[in-house]
């Protein structure tokens, strides 16, 4: 399309993508432990997505933070080979709409980008992850967020955190509603989506990718 310019990354890289999101909750509650075993958990998944070769090339990462004073920090985008994990703080709210639709933003913007530098892409994982609920005006943007599901616009994974999280409602942004993390069970979470999209990645065209099971991070009854 006109008026965009590509990244240097899709001319220097012309592999088909696999596009990927972390939208994760950074808000107050969420410090200690919670943001540690996260940080940690995003330096795993940084290593195994650049262990391999193909999903190093194909994998486009995204993360977004929200929380603070309703403050939503998304990154650039970068290819997984690229990819650097930045450290994240907990503090404030828990601005869950407004981060969910920076995600949709982003992710079609994208995909314009990408249709500009002539690279095609899989449909892209978007995973939200939260220990609370919103507290912003989030109705809206989950009603988006299933919209662009059943538009084969995205996939979606809703994860709730801990004893806290409002499964019910972050299971809004998903037609699948939403799983439970076991525990601080981070690094499993992120290996086993580092794994999903591998398989995405590496999927045949017109054929979907089989994904591995959850049950090495996912509370029982979610598996």
């Amino acid at each position: 399309m006109a008026g965009i310019i590509p990244d240097v990354s899709l001319i220097d890289n012309s592999d088909e993508r696999a596009p990927l999101v972390l939208v994760l909750d950074c808000s107050g509650s969420m410090e200690g432990p919670p943001i540690n075993s996260v940080n940690e958990a995003l330096r795993h998944l940084e290593e195994d997505l650049k262990a391999d070769p193909i999903t190093a090339k194909r994998c486009r990462v995204k993360v977004i933070a929200f929380g603070g004073d309703d403050e939503v920090e998304p990154t650039e985008w970068q290819d997984a080979m690229d990819f650097v994990v930045e450290e994240l703080e907990a503090s404030g709210r828990t601005p869950t709409g407004a981060a969910v639709r920076a995600a949709l933003e982003a992710i079609e913007a994208q995909k314009e980008e990408m249709r500009a530098a002539g690279v095609s892409y899989k449909r892209p994982i978007m995973m939200l992850m939260s220990d609370g609920e919103p507290t912003d005006d989030w109705k809206d943007a989950a009603a988006e967020c299933r919209a662009a599901e059943a538009e084969h616009k995205v996939t979606v994974f809703a994860i709730a955190v801990g004893e806290d999280a409002n499964k019910e409602k972050l299971g809004q942004f998903s037609s699948k509603g939403a799983m439970h993390l076991d525990g601080l069970k981070f690094k499993e979470l992120f290996i086993w989506l580092s794994r999903s999209v591998r398989a995405v990645s590496k999927a045949v065209k017109g054929e979907a990718a089989q994904l591995p099971p959850t049950d090495s991070w996912a509370t029982a009854e979610t598996n």
